[in-house]
């Protein structure tokens, strides 16, 4: 897929990632995108391309009433995502479920809801934006690691489940970019601009899996061998920070 000319949808794009999505496709020469918020008023994009709509993960009826806005989309990013910092054990269980709810139930929410909208216009393409955190956990991770996970291998099955209508879909797995979500982390951020043009240059070659940075190829090496050696390594550079 060449991203001239495409209508795009990205969930999350008043900031982070989102936003640099949103600017990635308009250089790209995407003939319209929808910037999509819980505040579309927060949007900031200055391009008469751009078509700011709101949509909520949470709420079932504002992502059914974008995917009948937007009914000309044929490339849908899933980027939208929050980070509560909850423990899984001792930690609040409702934050724990907001977690999942998010990025799992709420990511395939938007999927099911533009599935049809995609199979009517060709096929496109879905690209979900995970985590290298898909892979691993560390402290202060547990509950946004879990629904990672989860998302990430929801884009698997869905990724099997579309495949009959023509959709890519590609999942994009990144360390910490540097966001307002990566804040409070003191470790190295690669430029958030790095994961749409990462992405973006997959999707024109069919890439179901783009891994962004080092990092995350490090993660993925690891998960081939014994875990205890890679979380050692994991205790060994928080101990370090």
């Amino acid at each position: 897929m060449k991203i001239a000319d495409q209508v795009a949808l990205v969930t999350g794009s008043n900031r982070g990632i989102g936003r640099q999505f949103v600017l990635e496709l308009l250089e790209r020469g995407a003939s319209k995108v929808y910037a999509t918020a819980r505040r579309p008023e927060s949007i900031d994009v200055d391009d008469s391309r751009v078509v700011p709509l709101r949509l909520d993960l949470l709420d079932h009826g504002s992502v059914a009433a974008a995917a009948e806005r937007a009914r000309d989309v044929t490339l849908l990013v899933n980027n939208a995502g929050i980070a509560t910092g909850a423990p899984l054990v001792t930690g609040d269980l409702a934050e724990a479920r907001r977690e999942m709810d998010t990025h799992l139930w709420g990511t395939l929410d938007v999927i099911r809801e533009f599935s049809p909208v995609l199979a009517a216009n060709g096929g496109g393409a879905v690209v979900n934006v995970l985590s290298a955190l898909s892979w691993f956990a560390a402290p202060g991770t547990g509950s946004y690691s879990a629904a990672k996970a989860a998302e990430w291998n929801m884009t698997n099955g869905v990724r099997l489940e579309l495949a009959d209508q023509g959709t890519l879909v590609q999942g994009v797995l990144l360390g910490a970019a540097d966001t307002d979500i990566s804040a409070g982390y003191d470790g190295p951020k690669i430029d958030p601009r790095d994961v749409p043009r990462r992405s973006l240059d997959g999707v024109a070659t069919g890439s179901i899996e783009v891994v962004v940075d080092d990092w995350t190829a490090m993660v993925k090496a690891s998960l081939a061998t014994d875990p205890a050696a890679f979380y050692e390594q994991i205790t060994e550079l928080l101990a370090a920070g």
